[in-house]
């Protein structure tokens, strides 16, 4: 159990937040940092602003920063409110890559190439995209990056004759696969036989110690085909609703931009500003200028990513030096 929950992973980077926050933590206990921690774990927050090296770690953190991704920027997909393709707004991929490193700085654009070349096939880079449309081929190649790895060896492999049974299945997560031309004598347009292919990714399902699409749902999509290409394939897996019910991250497509909760809390945000906004009779700027301002606590949080403590010492190191420069 402890292995297939990365149990040891969260218990590592729980000890070395500690230790990086050792200060800040012994204000409040270490009991009380492990218990907000790991309710941050359960409730899928704890990738917040993380390097990409620990958002990809798990399953679980990959599942939780795509759901955060979709509640974060769900909004972008709609125009006043209005679900349509007709109100959706078109961003292209390095926007889309922008958005991605708001919420984790270090996110590769490759892996954002990856996933807008799912929905443009041969189209050029910088074309624009709807927010289901990338989202969902988003999260297939983030979800899915080693399994996608090794189906696309498989595929170079098929395309240029060799034996499925031989096929190399690389088992590295360091986002390097082989680039291989496709045989001559044979179109990769066209794809290969799907019964065939079908055969290799269940076999490669059954080997594999990374996450892989349910081998029923492969075999129901590829059943229909006669013959399949690597980038139809993608799709076909990124437009499918079983797979995205059985990785459990996002909502059907139909309630994409349906989350009541969200909605429920940004309209309490809302009313709140507003109700500040109010203050009673109307007052001269002078008179606004001259109020007392009131500083509200600082709540330190549990812990916090070690690539801000840096920054933030860097910076207040940088604002010594100008002090000391300007004494002098």
């Amino acid at each position: 159990f402890a292995a297939q929950r990365h149990v040891l992973t969260y218990m590592e980077d729980a000890v070395s937040q500690l230790l990086e926050n050792r200060e800040d933590i012994s204000q409040y206990g270490i009991a009380r940092f492990f218990t907000e921690y790991f309710n941050s774990v359960r409730q899928g927050t704890h990738i917040l602003f993380r390097e990409f090296s620990f958002v990809q770690a798990t399953p679980h953190n990959r599942a939780s920063f795509l759901r955060t991704f979709w509640r974060c920027f769900r909004t972008v997909g709609k125009n006043g409110g209005k679900y349509s393709s007709i109100y959706c707004y078109l961003l292209t991929a390095q926007e889309y890559h922008c958005l991605l490193q708001l919420l984790c700085p270090d996110f590769p654009m490759e892996l954002t190439q990856k996933a807008a070349r799912i929905v443009l096939m041969d189209d050029a880079m910088d074309c624009l995209m709807s927010f289901s449309d990338f989202l969902f081929a988003f999260q297939i190649q983030f979800y899915y990056s080693e399994f996608l790895e090794s189906v696309a060896a498989i595929y170079q492999d098929l395309l240029a004759g060799k034996n499925p049974n031989t096929v190399i299945v690389p088992t590295s997560s360091s986002g390097q696969h082989r680039q291989r031309q496709p045989a001559n004598d044979c179109n990769p347009l066209e794809g290969v036989e799907a019964s065939l292919f079908y055969q290799c990714l269940e076999s490669l399902c059954d080997r594999s110690k990374y996450s892989c699409p349910p081998s029923a749902l492969v075999k129901e999509m590829l059943s229909s085909e006669q013959r399949m290409t690597f980038y139809g394939f993608l799709m076909a897996l990124a437009k499918d609703q079983g797979i995205n019910r059985a990785l459990g991250a996002l909502p059907d497509k139909g309630d994409l931009f349906l989350d009541p909760a969200m909605d429920q809390e940004l309209e309490k945000l809302v009313a709140q500003v507003s109700g500040l906004s109010v203050s009673g009779p109307a007052s001269s700027s002078g008179d606004i200028a001259n109020m007392p301002v009131r500083n509200s606590p600082r709540i330190n949080s549990p812990w916090k990513p070690l690539h801000h403590r840096r920054k933030m010492d860097a910076e207040s190191e940088g604002s010594n030096e100008e002090t000391d420069s300007s004494e002098n």
